[in-house]
């Protein structure tokens, strides 16, 4: 977990034995997450559900979707999407693949859909999915994470082997793989399965 993220859920813990609403709280865990929040972790900070459809009425935030709202006033953040659905599953989501790439600027792909890794013992949950999102289930050991902002992402050497394992076209493969060498990113000893996977084009160092 994001150092960080470790202080203020301690701090939630603490301030929010009250059992009073408080603002200062919530706003903390809002700014935390681009101005997000869950009705969980607004219950942690004293809000029930009327409280929040009062202030939603009032003005002041604003429905996202389920179980997920935002603070009204709180400024634009340029992830705001990316951590809604990192909300959605419990912060429990790691995004990778192509997502990954583009937020580590190792592609100038934009792709069409947002990819989240979720953790391996959720592959047999039912739930409905995000619109535009694609789910992959694996476990994603702490070192083969980081985080852009506000949203965990799969580390360069993990998000580039997933991508290899995925079918990701060779040129953009080769390409990807190349930069993030060249930035000090990763190492070829890093990269077995994108190795393997461009073995037939000639390999990672063609």
């Amino acid at each position: 977990m994001h150092k960080y993220k470790v202080k203020l859920y301690i701090c939630v813990m603490v301030r929010a034995r009250s059992g009073r609403p408080q603002w200062d709280l919530l706003y903390e865990i809002a700014a935390s997450q681009a101005g997000l929040f869950t009705a969980r972790q607004a219950a942690q900070a004293g809000y029930s559900l009327q409280l929040l459809v009062h202030h939603i009425q009032a003005g002041r935030m604003l429905r996202v979707r389920r179980g997920i709202y935002r603070l009204v006033h709180f400024p634009a953040g340029e992830h705001e999407d990316l951590v809604a659905v990192w909300l959605w599953s419990e912060q429990k989501g790691v995004f990778s693949h192509e997502t990954a790439l583009g937020l580590q600027d190792l592609s100038d792909v934009m792709p069409a859909r947002t990819h989240l890794t979720l953790p391996a013992a959720w592959e047999k949950r039912r739930f409905r999915v995000p619109e535009g999102v694609v789910l992959h289930h694996a476990d994603v050991a702490g070192t083969q994470r980081s985080w852009v902002g506000p949203v965990p992402i799969t580390s360069v050497s993990r998000t580039l082997n997933d991508l290899a394992q995925s079918g990701l076209s060779p040129e953009l493969l080769r390409q990807a793989a190349h930069q993030a060498m060249r930035r000090g990113l990763t190492t070829q000893a890093e990269l077995r399965d994108v190795d393997r996977a461009l073995a037939p084009f000639g390999g990672l160092a063609a």
